[in-house]
């Protein structure tokens, strides 16, 4: 039987195929640093029931959750906290201390303070992450899957009106076929929330037309592997401001632990 000492000391991180997976180095190198008695493992899990096996057993005090199960882990937790709840997708789970499972949203919190650590509340009108503002600014989401509604969520806090692009038309969404260059020149902000250019298909790329691209927009990568992907290569040729993903994924990691530790 697993030791209570060993579990409360161990994090873990779900998806699938994730031996790339940027959460199992950073919370090492935390740990080795500031001498934490913790270990982080991977749970690269084929489905969602392996996923279940693992919660069940309580392996761990704390896990994160990355691609493609960021809205199948919903139904195995025993509650939500409002911010995940009002985004629909989870990349944070907490083991209490009496044993149930509460989820937690802190892409969210890496993406916005991300970008309020680049350009400052003042860039943005009114900034009050409790109230939604005006603001001129828009966003294309390229995606619709777990980390686009958190990117949408944390644009709301902003001020921001966000547009959702999928290759499937919905009323919720445009489809790329019908990005053109108003549409283009409209948002100020273009967000990549697709795997769609990582490791290792990395000369892949969004397909919107980035000739409509120019030194208004800031092109956002949520991808960090590789650190300059084709989407943010293209835009910046166009004369964009360019952000990968690797500092939102910094912040969502210290947000998770804060949670972990409360």
């Amino acid at each position: 039987m697993e030791r209570e000492q060993d579990k409360v000391n161990k994090y873990g991180l779900f998806g699938k195929d994730i031996g790339y997976s940027f959460s199992r180095g950073y919370f090492k190198e935390k740990f080795d640093r500031l001498q934490i008695n913790a270990q982080y493992v991977n749970f690269d899990v084929p489905d969602a029931t392996a996923m279940q096996e693992v919660l069940l057993a309580k392996s761990a005090a704390g896990y994160n959750v990355t691609i493609p199960y960021k809205q199948d882990i919903i139904p195995f937790l025993d509650r939500l906290d409002a911010h995940a709840a009002a985004i629909g997708a989870v990349n944070t789970v907490k083991t209490e201390d009496d044993g149930t499972l509460t989820g937690y949203n802190t892409d969210y919190i890496g993406f916005r303070d991300s970008l309020l650590e680049r350009f400052g509340e003042s860039h943005f009108s009114d900034f009050d992450e409790t109230v939604l503002s005006a603001s001129s600014y828009k966003c294309l989401i390229l995606g619709t899957g777990g980390a686009s509604k958190a990117v949408h969520y944390a644009m709301q806090q902003l001020g921001v009106d966000c547009t959702f692009v999928s290759r499937k038309r919905s009323n919720n969404s445009l489809q790329y076929e019908d990005l053109n260059e108003q549409i283009i020149k409209d948002h100020t902000f273009i967000v990549n929330t697709t795997p769609v250019g990582t490791f290792p298909e990395v000369e892949m790329a969004p397909a919107i037309p980035y000739q409509y691209i120019g030194d208004s927009h800031i092109a956002f990568d949520l991808i960090y592997n590789p650190e300059q992907s084709t989407f943010l290569t293209k835009a910046l040729q166009q004369g964009a401001q360019i952000i990968n993903g690797i500092r939102m994924l910094e912040l969502q990691a210290e947000a998770s632990w804060s949670i972990w530790n409360s």
